[in-house]
């Protein structure tokens, strides 16, 4: 893990937190390389990460779509329902990653090992009743969700089920990578990613269709082959922080016993986030009901979409990723200006390659789209609802890096009462009214995508411009 720039600078006060307006010029002998220098150390290794996930996820649906539209649709209609049960366990990992990067920027490094021990336990503990509330319900989340056809529900059900058997290990891997990144590391997290990746792709070929003599499992193999990657890429995630180099290093003789004072912090920032995140996927799962409702192949096109949608995703996320964890840092040691700085320039990145991004899925539609389906109609539709994804790319990258430096900061109660309103009110609100009342179909659906992507950048970007945001470390810590 390299120095920042920031560890080369004075400590600031308390003072300098709750000043109002901050200026735009760097501190002295700070320069702009310097700035991009620390971005780009978390955000490339992030990226490469993130890269390799999306294309993995999307090889998941290349594959499974040669099935036929209906197990698009089917993988299709667990997304929703597996997201929520995520919910609490990524929650609390933006607490977690937050209040370590605070402790990293102040150099207390015992402070961030008992951060990164309690969210360890509370998570593991989260997971092991998630992972069973999960299995136990899936058939019934999956007839929810919109499955009418019988052969959909088997294979949806089976689906979910495998994925909630190795649930413990993927939310590990989860919080380990979001403590990792909370210390400015994300190349530990690329290399043992990397490695699952390349298991669940070659997985997915011997699985699915049945290869080299294993069994032809289809829907079933393609869940099975991420499970069983999920579990390697635990094993190395703990491998990595037992090391003692590692600035988080824990082992099974550390004290996990709970701590009121850890857990209370990292509640307070964890429950908003976990909040937003909840309200997030019921708002999801009330849109993704209404674009069921359209039809299946309909449905298909919106997963295809949706699909390579989270590509252009990882965007926001790498650099979120990066403002995530400088501003944490930054607030930390009380530089609130360096704060600004890395989050600024976070922004700039981001907008650039979401405009080209845009670009490209204008042109590129139609081959990216018969990657996934052979279906004309279907293909067609994709095509449509590209031009809308292509318009949305500035917007969402910009709402995903400020958020992530407000998280940073621990300000989560903000995006939590902004996605209740854009997410589970509004964006499944204008779909139900353009697929129900004005026949506007997909489309008409993505357009609600589309205004919701508007109004949330547009919000976020005035809550991080009032400043308030810095005041948070001070009343997280007076709370706990």
């Amino acid at each position: 893990m390299k120095n920042t720039v920031l560890d080369h600078l004075p400590a600031g006060t308390d003072a300098d937190l709750a000043k109002g307006k901050i200026p735009h010029t760097l501190p002295d002998g700070v320069t702009n390389r310097a700035v991009y220098q620390d971005i780009l150390q978390i955000a490339l290794p992030a990226s490469v990460e993130l890269i390799l996930s999306s294309f993995t996820s999307m090889a998941d649906l290349i594959m499974v779509g040669n099935l036929g539209t209906w197990a698009i649709t089917a993988v299709g209609l667990t997304t929703q329902p597996k997201f929520i049960l995520m919910t609490m366990v990524m929650a609390m990992n933006v607490g977690s990653t937050a209040l370590v990067a605070q402790s990293r920027g102040s150099g207390n490094r015992e402070a961030a090992q008992k951060y990164a021990r309690q969210a360890m336990l509370l998570n593991l503990t989260l997971s092991i009743l998630l992972s069973v509330v999960g299995f136990v319900t899936a058939r019934p989340l999956v007839l929810f969700m919109g499955a009418k056809d019988g052969h959909i529900l088997s294979a949806g059900t089976a689906y979910l089920q495998i994925q909630m058997a190795g649930f413990v290990f993927f939310s590990l891997t989860s919080t380990i990578t979001a403590l990792l990144r909370g210390i400015g590391d994300s190349k530990t997290a690329m290399y043992y990613n990397t490695v699952a990746n390349l298991v669940n792709l070659i997985l997915n070929y011997l699985l699915i269709n049945g290869h080299l003599g294993f069994p032809r499992l289809e829907v079933a193999g393609a869940s099975l082959a991420t499970t069983i990657s999920q579990i390697v890429s635990c094993i190395l995630a703990v491998i990595a922080i037992s090391k003692k180099s590692c600035y988080i290093h824990m082992n099974l003789h550390d004290d996990f016993r709970p701590s009121r004072k850890e857990l209370a912090e990292i509640a307070a920032i964890g429950l908003p986030a976990a909040l937003e995140q909840f309200m997030m996927r019921i708002g999801s799962m009330i849109f993704s009901k209404a674009v069921a409702s359209l039809g299946t192949v309909e449905f298909a096109a919106h997963q295809v979409c949706m699909n390579i949608q989270s590509l252009t995703m990882m965007n926001g996320q790498v650099f979120s990723i990066s403002s995530t964890s400088l501003t944490g840092q930054s607030l930390g040691k009380k530089r609130p200006d360096m704060a600004q700085a890395y989050t600024t320039r976070c922004k700039r990145c981001g907008m650039a390659i979401a405009i080209t991004l845009g670009i490209l899925f204008v042109i590129f539609g139609r081959p990216l789209s018969g990657l996934y389906t052979n279906d004309a109609t279907c293909i067609t539709l994709c095509i449509q609802i590209l031009w809308i994804v292509a318009f949305i790319q500035p917007f969402q990258s910009s709402q995903f890096i400020v958020a992530g430096a407000l998280r940073g900061a621990g300000d989560t109660k903000f995006v939590a009462k902004l996605t209740f309103f854009t997410v589970m009110l509004l964006r499944p609100g204008l779909a139900l009214l353009a697929i129900n009342v004005f026949s506007l179909g997909l489309p008409g659906a993505w357009f609600a995508i589309l205004t919701d992507q508007i109004i949330r950048s547009a919000l976020i970007a005035w809550r991080y411009q009032s400043g308030r945001w810095k005041e948070s470390v001070l009343r997280t810590k007076a709370a706990a």
